[in-house]
């Protein structure tokens, strides 16, 4: 695991939990720490949610496990029974991401046999390591989320193109080609846990602005199109050798993929607004997408084995190049409104 941000922030805040807990002058400041640890969250919205989240649930688990140790003490069965009730009310409550570190304010409680001193200094522990982690997370290397998920998605078509590129003339080593192939299936998952973020943070906005509805289609459709292009990787892994082929096959499939891939290189560029206005047209793509779908159902012949596999795979890579149109008319949209945006902006400056 590479050393990042958030490792690193990890350890200053269970640092600071720490150091607080011994001004607040808390017997034990473990609690602390290991609450700072679960509180640790990936953009801000996350570590403000888990705030909130967890106050209820340590609140409720604490009074739970401070009757619960008032009227069955202490003995396993009693705490294994109290951990069942508080899952079971915490999802109840749709708080399942904060059950673990409300268990461990249960057993502690628990383990104090109902004290309700214990039960308030172990709430104010798991506080302080919130309080902390929360503190670290927007004051030390603020999460940007958005500026990372365009770096990734330059990172994952990098790969994909590499392994699109060599897949159908299969010059890779089949051990590294499927640790690269691996590799890239995690990067994408990656990228759609952070488009989650993104839209779950959207559904909370009341009044979403109209720049940030736009960026999140923008976010959607790149994503699509990664997923397309990893989608024509495993048609051909699956399907794409069994079949019997002809070197004209061989060669149709991988100079279409060719062209796909420095389409969807040429897309990226245009949205990282380094090409002159309607320097693309997607017309000529979708004629030569519509023509290599029909040259591959042209090339079918049931006396060779496997030919409905190869089905499989063009059917697969048009899809992937239908995509890419879509991302392309997304990207001159996004275009025109931001040249718009700048005109009136130098009209308003003018008047």
């Amino acid at each position: 695991m590479a050393f990042g941000a958030r490792i690193l922030k990890t350890g200053m805040a269970v640092t600071l939990a720490l150091y607080l807990s011994v001004l607040l002058n808390f017997a034990s400041p473990v609690g602390a720490a290991i609450a700072a640890i679960f509180a640790m969250q990936p953009s801000i919205y996350r570590s403000w949610r888990y705030f909130l989240d967890q106050i209820q649930t340590s609140t409720m688990g604490a009074v739970i496990a401070l009757l619960g140790g008032m009227l069955l003490s202490n003995e396993p069965i009693a705490v294994g029974l109290v951990c069942i009730l508080v899952i079971m009310i915490s999802m109840k409550m749709n708080r399942a991401d904060t059950i673990g570190l409300t268990l461990v304010t249960v057993i502690s409680v628990m383990e104090a046999s109902g004290q309700w001193q214990f039960a308030l200094t172990r709430f104010l522990l798991t506080l302080t390591g919130i309080l902390s982690a929360f503190i670290i997370n927007i004051s030390v290397f603020p999460p940007q989320p958005r500026k990372q998920y365009i770096q990734q998605i330059e990172n994952v078509f990098t790969s994909l193109s590499l392994l699109l590129r060599t897949a159908v003339s299969h010059e890779m080593k089949e051990s590294v080609f499927r640790d690269e192939k691996n590799s890239l299936e995690g990067s994408i998952k990656a990228l759609a846990d952070k488009y989650a973020l993104f839209e779950e943070e959207q559904k909370q906005l009341r009044r979403a602005k109209y720049s940030q509805t736009r960026q999140m289609v923008v976010y959607k459709n790149l994503l699509n199109s990664l997923q397309k292009g990893y989608q024509v990787l495993e048609a051909i892994d699956r399907h794409y050798f069994q079949a019997d082929r002809t070197g004209h096959t061989d060669e149709l499939f991988d100079h279409h993929l060719e062209q796909l891939i420095k389409y969807h290189e040429y897309i990226l560029l245009k949205f990282e607004d380094k090409l002159k206005p309607g320097a693309n047209d997607s017309e000529p793509l979708a004629e030569d997408n519509d023509r290599f779908l029909q040259s591959a159902i042209d090339g079918y012949d049931p006396q060779k084995a496997g030919q409905l596999r190869l089905s499989v795979v063009a059917a697969a890579i048009y899809d992937y190049g239908y995509q890419l149109e879509r991302l392309d008319k997304v990207a001159d949209q996004i275009n025109r409104m931001n040249a718009d945006d700048k005109e009136n902006a130098v009209l308003n400056e003018k008047i």
